[in-house]
């Protein structure tokens, strides 16, 4: 008889649901699904839109969805490209943090750095600034850290030079904090090679120098995100494949298989999967919700995920893990597969 194991609630503070504007890629229905079948219930997504979410307008019309839709707890990131300040006390309370981009990624939504002072000086006291922020912005960021001393945390740390100018930054008490996806722990770029565009993502797929660095370094990574970011499988095989890949489903089974191997302990994976994300963006938790865990051996397969990308880089990895039921606020939500509420009965944030 397999083992089964409980855990709280998983948080995952970085993820892309493409609602509104690009829904057949995912909506706030199945990527909540998917959230839930991963073990999340409680997920924050970004701003980089179809229609960048940097108006309270917009970010109404995304609450308004998610509100119909949501089937696990859910909060929003704004956005900023320098130009929309007298946006930010008007949402301030609505959402979980403020996003910005100092690199090109999905959609194109990049900031010109000189802005990133100003924008640091105008965003409110009490929500965290998320960067995107390659190694080659790294002294723009520590500039602005020293002059303008508020919480930041920097997204998808994929390499040894962007780690240890996180470590840097620690060590000179500037307020940072910083994620690491599953597919930078798990892959490198020699995957990528295989994968072809489905591999193909912001940050790159680095050497597996880099990637050892990481797992060498797994105390200074505060939270692992999953930059879910789905895309259809015909997006993929274009000439012009977009950047991203699907996360929320395989997180999970991805590091608990990494313990099993001994390279995490259970309390560290619990800390970067809950614990430090609900401290480092204020999110309420209670003891009437978590998830259970058959502890089985198992193969990823693309035709049991329920994000509507349908496809992930893990398919045919072995695994141990499989989020057997999830209890949220009381209620049963997720059992074997099978999401048991109706849609819209999520929680929004804050």
């Amino acid at each position: 008889m397999s083992q089964t194991i409980t855990l709280p609630g998983l948080i995952d503070p970085h993820v892309h649901l493409r609602d509104p504007g690009q829904t057949y890629k995912e909506d706030f229905l199945s990527g909540t699904s998917a959230a839930l079948a991963g073990g999340f219930t409680t997920v924050m997504d970004m701003p980089n839109n179809l229609t960048p979410i940097t108006t309270e307008a917009r970010l109404q019309t995304k609450i308004d969805s998610a509100r119909r839709q949501a089937v696990c707890d859910i909060g929003f990131h704004f956005g900023t490209l320098g130009d929309n300040f007298a946006e930010f006390p008007k949402v301030i309370s609505q959402v979980m943090g403020l996003k910005i981009y100092l690199n090109i990624t999905t959609g194109g939504f990049i900031i010109d750095g000189a802005k990133l002072r100003g924008i640091y000086e105008a965003w409110p006291e009490g929500k965290p600034i998320l960067l995107h922020a390659e190694d080659d912005v790294s002294d723009l960021v520590w500039k602005t850290l020293k002059a303008v001393s508020k919480p930041t945390h920097m997204c998808h740390v994929s390499s040894r030079a962007e780690l240890e100018f996180v470590m840097r930054a620690k060590d000179a008490g500037l307020p940072l904090t910083c994620g690491v996806t599953p597919h930078h722990l798990f892959l490198s770029e020699k995957d990528a090679d295989q994968l072809g565009p489905y591999g193909f993502m912001k940050p790159f797929l680095k050497p597996q120098a880099d990637q050892d660095f990481l797992w060498d370094h797994f105390a200074a990574i505060d939270i692992i995100e999953s930059d879910h970011a789905p895309h259809t499988k015909e997006e993929k095989d274009s000439d012009k494949p977009p950047f991203g890949v699907p996360g929320l489903e395989t997180t999970l089974p991805l590091m608990l298989s990494a313990e099993a191997e001994g390279r995490l302990t259970r309390a560290q994976l619990i800390e970067r999967l809950h614990t430090n994300a609900a401290r480092i963006f204020n999110v309420p938790v209670d003891d009437s919700t978590h998830i259970e865990v058959d502890m089985s051996e198992r193969e990823i397969r693309n035709e049991e995920l329920l994000t509507k990308a349908g496809w992930s880089p893990f398919a045919g990895r072995r695994v141990v893990g499989r989020v057997s039921k999830v209890i949220l606020h009381g209620e049963t939500v997720f059992v074997d597969g099978k999401v048991l509420v109706k849609p819209g009965s999520g929680r929004l944030l804050p």
